[in-house]
């Protein structure tokens, strides 16, 4: 059975939370504390030597890393990764944009909203991150007037993807009231089967 070695409140975790139970593939779950240090125990190190959650471990006991990485290996040979080449590119597109736009710029300043002076960071730091992460959830919105899903006619790997940290932008400062388009996509997101909230914990140690 494949493990998920993951952090509750860790949206690219959720990715892969979300994806397996999508896809409704048997794994047992395990999180570790980010904040303790517990990804850079000694076996963790082994297993992934980044340290980084998170981690799926297939039945053979090899590793996989990176959430989008993860992501794209489960949903290959399913309906949520697309045979076109084109529309696979589409895909890869807004995975790419995620990446930069939003895991590396909302995600930051909502980890260190929510977990102030574990790392140092200045208001010129959250004042440059409100900049862009307004900028990419404009586009979103915008991108989302004319469809109802990001990548191709049906939901993909990339609205699994793109929702994991813009759902929750508010918590980082941003303004979500404002984007009807994005806010309407949240929800056809929030109405695929067997939704699962980023705080909603899978039973530790058994099948999710």
């Amino acid at each position: 059975m494949m493990i998920l070695y993951d952090y509750l409140f860790s949206g690219n975790g959720w990715k892969v939370r979300r994806t397996l139970r999508l896809l409704d593939l048997p794994h047992r779950w395990q999180e570790l504390d980010l904040l303790t240090g517990e990804t850079r125990a000694p076996w963790f190190l082994e297993k992934n030597p980044v340290g980084e959650i998170p981690l799926l471990e297939l039945p053979d006991g090899t590793c996989l890393a990176e959430s989008h990485a993860i992501l794209w290996f489960l949903a290959e040979g399913t309906p949520w990764l697309p045979d076109d080449r084109r529309q696979r590119a589409e895909v890869l597109r807004w995975m790419c944009f995620e990446q930069t736009h939003v895991d590396g710029v909302i995600s930051r300043a909502r980890f260190r909203r929510g977990f102030p002076g574990v790392v140092p960071t200045t208001e010129a730091d959250f004042a440059r991150w409100h900049a862009q992460g307004e900028r990419a959830l404009a586009v979103l919105d915008a991108h989302l007037a004319e469809r109802r899903w990001l990548a191709a006619e049906r939901p993909t790997i990339a609205d699994v993807a793109v929702y994991a940290y813009t759902h929750v932008a508010d918590e980082g400062g941003f303004n979500l009231a404002g984007r009807p388009h994005l806010q309407a996509w949240f929800q056809r997101v929030e109405g695929l089967p067997g939704h699962l909230r980023i705080d909603e914990r899978p039973p530790q140690g058994q099948s999710a």
